[in-house]
């Protein structure tokens, strides 16, 4: 199993295609925090409820300096898809070789339906300006995450 990370960290930099398939990397977002959320599947029931709920929420987080990105195993040609079905406005990313899901800690093993498996755990990191670990949130529930996340931080 990946380690998990931990506050104060220093958080994997990554570079990762978007539905579009343009290059996303989290240097790009220095001097400003970013949400990373990993999800096991893009149009899903439990990854869509959380990703509108980012994109619902996506102005009072942007208002209050956080920039989001979604991170599945994902290829872009399925995030496209996602995006258009849903109407999504957050930044969504695939990781199809897990590099960065494990780098983070969000892939391994899980329990699921009382078993045990391999995969994605669904997983938030909030990284401040400086690109550390701020908080590192691991096995969330797609529904009402989101809300907790802006009640934990204050905005």
């Amino acid at each position: 199993m990946s380690d998990r990370l931990q506050p104060g960290d220093p958080a994997p930099d990554f570079t990762l295609p978007d539905a579009d398939g343009n290059e996303v990397s989290l240097a790009s977002h220095r001097g400003r925090k970013v949400i990373v959320y990993f999800y096991p599947a893009a149009l899903t029931p439990g990854c869509t409820k959380q990703a509108c709920d980012f994109t619902d929420n996506l102005e009072v987080l942007a208002g209050a300096g956080y920039d989001v990105i979604g991170v599945s195993p994902d290829r872009p040609e399925k995030l496209a898809k996602f995006r258009e079905k849903e109407n999504l406005k957050v930044t969504l990313v695939g990781d199809p070789d897990k590099e960065v899901l494990r780098a983070y800690g969000a892939f391994g093993e899980k329990k699921l339906y009382g078993k045990v498996v391999t995969g994605v755990i669904r997983s938030t990191v909030i990284v401040d300006e400086d690109g550390k670990v701020e908080r590192a949130l691991y096995n969330v529930r797609a529904t009402g995450h989101v809300a907790k996340i802006i009640k934990d931080l204050g905005i």
